[in-house]
């Protein structure tokens, strides 16, 4: 089965739970690769890491949407295996500079301070734009998204 099928069978699953859930998701994996999209999913599967934030700008440059509250997403490892399914309980959009302590801690990632989540997230973003040939500056928007795992059949990567 490959990993499209394995998307779909896993919301089958999912649906036989929550059918009120109805068709519409996104799957997808934390990170620019394999070791960060598992660690992060081990966060998320631990009950630490209940935020995540993205550069708002990327979304218009890949053509994706942003999440909106009640949007589910299916997690994936860093295989592209379905692991979890999530829903989102709050977004706001505001400047990388204007980020909270607080939202930084929900991230779940090191010492869960807001100096930390700055460092990672300058770096992370900073590679993102360069990838996009685009600038990173402490004043880009970005998108924090909290979050609650909804579904989780094995809590294995």
């Amino acid at each position: 089965m490959n990993n499209t099928e394995q998307i779909e069978q896993f919301w089958k699953e999912y649906l036989r739970v929550h059918p009120e859930a109805g068709d519409h998701y996104v799957a997808w994996a934390f990170g620019d690769s394999p070791e960060m999209a598992d660690e992060l999913l081990d966060l998320v599967l631990r009950g630490i890491k209940t935020g995540t934030s993205s550069n708002y700008a990327m979304y218009e440059l890949e053509g994706g949407t942003p999440p909106r509250v009640g949007d589910q997403a299916i997690l994936l490892n860093g295989l592209g295996q379905p692991k979890a399914v999530i829903l989102t309980t709050k977004v706001d959009v505001l400047p990388f500079n204007e980020v909270s302590a607080e939202f930084a801690y929900t991230e779940g990632e090191g010492d869960r301070t807001l100096d930390y989540w700055r460092a990672v997230h300058e770096d992370f973003f900073s590679r993102e734009a360069n990838f996009w040939n685009v600038a990173f500056d402490t004043g880009i928007m970005v998108l924090c998204e909290n979050f609650e795992v909804v579904y989780s059949p094995s809590h294995t990567l």
